[in-house]
């Protein structure tokens, strides 16, 4: 005979995976996460990034975007660029093309059925049209802006290539545009973005679910001295330093842990994580 608690135990659990399988709910999947080096920029000072650092530090700073898998997406976060319009400004080393980049974690761009866009800047989302066929998540309200007010008398559009501002509103006239509106959104299951930041007009980070769960923060947290030192990054405004800051302590509470919160630019995550070449194996 089964004992009650354990009859009451063993009774929940097939209840509640009836109850998962009735309503459609089902645990999210286990995503892969690899961040891929496509270019290094070197001797940057860390003053232009970290709010308040000495001027006279310089670092080599990464430029990654981050391949997420699982649940029948190939998802990219951010997709690089390969204008060069601001590349004077920045001057590259070893730059490998987004969409050739890619292919070293074994995946080839018609594959990337999604790009989700941390913000407008020239670096994360001048590599769209690289991938054709992804469907593209950007903030509703990073989309007006930079569509429309940002080059009006008194807008700000400083490091937005207007090639990629045209190519982004190709996108929603061919269908392929999400418009995501506002924080702590899920944009599929298991992985939610989070507004706040304000590393732009409207940027946005993502928190993906798992054993153990992980942010993605992009320019919303340049580097690992931003979390270690409690320093903004450079943001829209002066006036959003201390949200940049907020949301950083925020970023450390939804990942469980400053560990698991893989910065923008910084190339310790791959050393941080198992690297081979170019791409780091975040998860």
């Amino acid at each position: 005979m089964v004992k009650r608690p354990a009859f009451t135990a063993a009774f929940a659990v097939v209840f509640i995976a009836l109850f998962a399988s009735s309503t459609g709910r089902c645990a999210p999947p286990e995503y892969s996460i690899q961040a891929i080096r496509y270019a290094t920029s070197p001797g940057v000072p860390v003053s232009e990034l970290v709010v308040g650092y000495p001027k006279d530090t310089k670092i080599d700073i990464a430029l990654v975007v981050w391949l997420i898998r699982g649940g029948g997406h190939t998802i990219l976060f951010d997709s690089g660029f390969h204008r060069q319009t601001f590349v004077k400004e920045f001057p590259m080393k070893d730059y490998l093309r987004p969409d050739e980049a890619v292919k070293l974690a074994g995946v080839q761009p018609e594959q990337i059925t999604d790009i989700v866009i941390s913000h407008a800047h020239w670096d994360h989302m001048g590599g769209l049209d690289l991938f054709p066929k992804a469907q593209v998540w950007i903030q509703k309200e990073e989309y007006r802006y930079y569509t429309g007010a940002a080059w009006q008398p008194g807008g700000d559009h400083g490091g937005i290539d207007p090639d990629d501002v045209k190519y982004l509103v190709q996108v929603n006239t061919e269908g392929r545009m999400h418009l995501v509106d506002g924080d702590n959104v899920e944009l599929f299951p298991g992985i939610r973005a989070y507004t706040g930041a304000r590393h732009t007009y409207a940027s946005q980070y993502l928190k993906v679910d798992g054993n153990p769960p992980f942010v993605l923060a992009s320019d919303n947290c340049y580097l690992y001295v931003n979390l270690s030192e409690h320093l903004a990054s450079d943001t829209f405004s002066d006036a959003d330093h201390a949200a940049n800051i907020a949301n950083q302590a925020r970023m450390v509470q939804l990942a469980g842990s400053v560990d698991r919160i893989v910065p923008g630019h910084d190339g310790l995550q791959f050393e941080k994580f198992p690297t081979q070449g170019r791409v780091a194996k975040i998860k």
